[in-house]
């Protein structure tokens, strides 16, 4: 508990104690219920947890045999093989992450909405009494707007020309990546305000495949590259903020701030890039545990978890 918590010394109590009962209710209740109780839409014949994907008869879904050669879904081979099922486990986290982005929504709107508008006026009059850590900052220069804006424009355009020129490889249409950005754009946040308050951030991993899956059936990949962009961007973006807080906090000039997360993120987007196509490269069926060997540390649990939504 303490692990998905981080640390519980920077959560509040009443965050910690409504996770406990979550976790209570939804382990020891929801989930034999659903399982046992009920068998809901067949679950005892796939195991009870699980992040793969099964066929009806409790068989792993072989899921290269429904993809073709252009990474898209072979609808007729889809319904030869029928139809994929989920752990019962894992397909009721899906469904109550649906009702935590409502619960993100309404929460801020109904308990946070009035303060969000008169720090939004106050903002635009800067007539707001600046507080203590505010007033020692105004010593070091505040780093320009255009820093930002001028980011935010190549970010944007290097984006837009991966999925111009990719078109095959990427499957995303250019305005799907601008969806992708005002989706992050509108829940960045009310998910700050959730995690400032909880030190919890909901994850709006799941609506992003729903939505791109509703929009574009039988593309995969696409529905991952949308799924990274949307998270990725909203989820950065906090943390970016919540970097800046601390180093508001700790007197850190705002200018210094920008430059060491602007170098540590092309840095370690660059490792981590390197390390990926080292490791493609060297591993043979790397990702895929039913062809690797037994005991292979590159079974990817967390990659599988990724992109499991995406390919249904």
């Amino acid at each position: 508990m303490s692990s998905f918590l981080f640390s519980p010394l920077v959560s509040p109590f009443f965050a910690t104690a409504n996770i406990l009962a979550g976790f209570v209710l939804f382990m020891y209740v929801i989930v034999p219920a659903a399982y046992w109780g009920l068998d809901l839409y067949n679950a005892r014949r796939f195991p009870i947890f699980s992040s793969h994907l099964f066929m009806l008869d409790g068989k792993s879904y072989d899921i290269t045999s429904i993809v073709n050669e252009r990474f898209e879904i072979d609808m007729d081979a889809y319904q030869r093989s029928g139809r994929i099922n989920m752990s019962t486990l894992f397909a009721l986290s899906y469904g109550l992450s649906f009702a935590a982005i409502a619960a993100t929504i309404t929460h801020v709107a109904l308990f946070h909405g009035k303060e969000i508008y008169c720090r939004f006026r106050a903002s635009q009059q800067k007539d707001d009494e600046p507080d203590v850590h505010t007033r020692l900052m105004k010593r070091y220069e505040d780093a320009p707007g255009w820093w930002f804006h001028a980011l935010l424009v190549l970010s944007i355009g290097v984006s837009l020309v991966l999925c111009t020129v990719l078109k095959k490889e990427v499957q995303l249409p250019w305005w799907g990546l601008l969806f992708a950005c005002a989706v992050a754009f509108v829940f960045t946040l009310p998910i700050s305000i959730i995690t400032a308050t909880t030190n919890q951030a909901p994850g709006l991993n799941v609506i992003s495949e729903y939505i791109i899956g509703l929009i574009l059936p039988g593309k995969p990949i696409a529905n991952v590259v949308f799924k990274a962009y949307r998270y990725v961007s909203s989820s950065q973006a906090v943390s970016f903020l919540a970097d800046f807080k601390l180093g508001h906090y700790m007197k850190i000039p705002p200018r210094s701030m920008f430059l060491v997360q602007l170098v540590g993120t092309v840095v370690a987007a660059t490792v981590n890039l390197g390390v990926a196509y080292w490791l493609l490269g060297s591993v043979r069926n790397i990702c895929q545990d039913t062809l690797l060997p037994a005991n292979s540390p590159w079974t990817c649990p967390m990659l599988e978890l990724f992109h499991i939504h995406s390919r249904i």
